[in-house]
């Protein structure tokens, strides 16, 4: 018989690490609405979604745009997973039977 075994830990982040979760979060957060936007945008023009490619790609532009620059202040992986969470939560929406 398989016995799993767990353990709990806590960390205590300094100020500064406190500081870049709650931003990395943020940059996330935002990151994850305004695809969500440009995906209803571009679904309610023609019908269909963009792809997490399409967003992927438009992401590092987003980046370079004065007003948001400060998405370039977080890591770029947890950018991208938020994308990937919205891709996957859309295609899991389409697919599923009522």
């Amino acid at each position: 018989m398989l016995r799993h075994k767990a353990c709990k830990f806590r960390i205590y982040p300094t100020k500064e690490q406190e500081i870049f979760i709650a931003k990395t979060i943020g940059c996330s957060r935002f990151v994850y609405n305004q695809f969500l936007h440009h995906w209803n945008m571009a679904n309610a023009k023609t019908g269909k979604g963009l792809s997490y490619e399409a967003c992927s790609a438009l992401l590092p532009q987003m980046k370079r745009e004065e007003a948001i620059c400060w998405l370039k202040e977080v890591d770029s992986t947890a950018l991208e997973s938020s994308l990937k969470n919205l891709g996957d939560s859309l295609v899991h929406k389409r697919n599923r039977c009522w």
